[in-house]
């Protein structure tokens, strides 16, 4: 695989620099500034010889997009690059990715270790799908770390955790899960995708492995499906040529390439993001029919602290319950006007959800209840819209509500 040509000192430049210029490359066969999209499915070799070195692994290039193409590679680069890892890995979607590092590090009969308050698909996957392969996920309140020392045993293969959580907004220690971690011998598995590179870092905190469901903040405009994985060199390679060959959830060079664009706003949308979703927090927090609001960037957030500490920023997601139960949850959903009701998250529209019934619809009532997915628990995603927009939004909303 050729190498992108680069004159950036990246040692000098700030976070948001990096995320447009990237790690300072151009096509190398054409100078071309944007990156292509190699829209194809198959490569030419040079020769026999060059085809059977490439197949081996002695000699760099291309052969089948489902296991590699300049376009994915060119999104992987800038991943690795962003999170500071030595490599990364493009899947479909997200579940995808998800799935993929709990197969390559689990086989039948092994367990892990996960924090309780998951996106509903992750719940899904580690609850019922899973175990169909005699792999058991130990779900715990992970805000307490101690609750994950308890849980591990000589056939635990990882922790996984997801901060800040979906919905609740729970934010965990990521160092003092890692260092757990390191004490079992087990790698460290952090879902970014609230956070993204730009407010949080998991690998420069102990993590091993960090993935995102880049359909959201990565990409942000709600145009396109993907997943990634970073790592270490090594556990790329072989989630590469293992679970990706085998079981190809292959993201296209489309989305890659939506990918690759998305990336180079994403330090200008994720302040937008923050700097609405804090507005908008601090509305909801005084609001008489409001009666808890869940932000990070709250000092009433039970684990602000942590988040100071780990986070650069607090990011663009909002949660609340509403007095007066499910039906006046039900009510500002429905009233709102310039909020979209959908789920997804990380778009630069602002989109509402009520998790019960939508997105963590795949948990059980009592599992609801444990982690605190109440009834009256609504989701914002907060976009890049004027925040004194959102806010009459929801105000107009919330006096709907009787």
């Amino acid at each position: 695989m050729s190498k992108k040509k680069s004159k950036h000192n990246h040692k000098n430049y700030k976070i948001a620099t990096l995320c447009v210029h990237g790690s300072g490359g151009y096509d190398p066969a054409t100078g071309s500034v944007g990156k292509p999209i190699y829209q194809t499915s198959t490569f030419a070799f040079e020769n026999a010889k060059a085809g059977a070195d490439i197949f081996l692994g002695e000699r760099e290039g291309y052969v089948y997009t489902r296991i590699s193409n300049p376009t994915q590679a060119a999104f992987e680069s800038e991943m690795a690059f962003l999170e500071k890892g030595e490599a990364a890995l493009a899947f479909s979607s997200g579940m995808a990715a998800i799935s993929g590092v709990i197969f390559a590090l689990c086989k039948s009969g092994d367990n892990f270790v996960s924090s309780d308050t998951l996106y509903g698909g992750s719940h899904e996957l580690f609850a019922e799908t899973l175990p169909r392969w005699q792999i058991q996920a130990r779900e715990v309140n992970a805000v307490n770390p101690e609750n994950i020392s308890k849980a591990i045993d000589k056939k635990t293969r990882l922790i996984y955790i997801e901060t800040p959580a979906n919905p609740t907004m729970s934010v965990i220690d990521i160092e003092a899960c890692a260092d757990i971690a390191r004490k079992n011998k087990i790698p460290l598995v952090v879902d970014n995708t609230f956070s993204t590179p730009y407010f949080q870092q998991p690998l420069t905190l102990g993590a091993s492995v960090v993935l995102h469901s880049a359909t959201k903040y990565i990409g942000g405009h709600g145009d396109t499906i993907a997943g990634v994985v970073v790592s270490s060199k090594e556990f790329i390679d072989n989630l590469r040529m293992g679970i990706l060959r085998d079981l190809g959830g292959v993201i296209s060079p489309l989305n890659a390439w939506l990918l690759v664009r998305g990336l180079k706003t994403l330090a200008v949308r994720m302040e937008k993001h923050q700097e609405n979703a804090f507005q908008v927090a601090k509305y909801l927090q005084f609001h008489p029919k409001i009666a808890k609001v869940m932000y990070p960037g709250l000092t009433t957030h039970p684990q602000y602290l942590i988040a100071r500490k780990q986070m650069r920023g607090f990011g663009g997601m909002i949660s609340f319950e509403v007095k007066g139960g499910r039906k006046a949850g039900e009510k500002l959903m429905d009233s709102v006007k310039l909020i979209t009701l959908a789920v997804s998250l990380g778009d630069v529209d602002s989109l509402i959800e009520h998790p019960a019934s939508m997105t963590h619809s795949t948990y059980a009532k009592h599992e609801l209840e444990a982690v605190g997915i109440t009834e009256n628990l609504v989701r914002l995603s907060v976009g890049i819209e004027d925040p004194a927009d959102l806010i009459d939004d929801l105000s107009q909303a919330l006096n709907k509500i009787k």
